[in-house]
């Protein structure tokens, strides 16, 4: 039923920015959160950012707070994550997701991954030194 698409990644020198971004079809409802995740080969999957579309509450892991913001185009059924400052420890894969919110269901851990139900290809990102 939801589709995800990400695009935007690319290979950027330490300091650069990118803003990759991730497009959703098949639904068209705003009780819905949607999320920026990324894995590194090797390591486990870490939730970035993600913004709660029920209540407008954004939500970012340490190690991107003050760098990165999350940001929508409802128009374009599009979310984007503005990475700024970007480390070589940013690199990875990056993966958008997204769960549909009611009445009875609310998120309780915003950047798990379990909390999700549907999931992006992802968009690789590398930044070099």
């Amino acid at each position: 039923e939801v589709q995800l698409v990400e695009s935007g990644g690319g290979l950027v020198q330490a300091g650069g920015l990118l803003r990759p971004s991730c497009a959703a079809s098949g639904s068209s409802s705003d009780a819905y959160a949607i999320a920026w995740f990324r894995q590194a080969p090797g390591k486990e999957r870490e939730g970035v950012s993600c913004v709660d579309k029920s209540n407008g509450n954004t939500y970012y892991a340490d190690s991107v707070k003050g760098r990165f913001t999350i940001s929508s185009d409802n128009a374009k059924n599009t979310v984007y994550l503005q990475m700024n400052r970007l480390k070589p420890e940013d690199t990875a894969v990056y993966y958008c997701a997204l769960v549909r919110l009611s009445s009875w269901y609310a998120l309780v851990h915003p950047l798990k991954g379990y909390e999700y139900e549907y999931w992006g290809q992802g968009t690789q990102v590398t930044v070099s030194s």
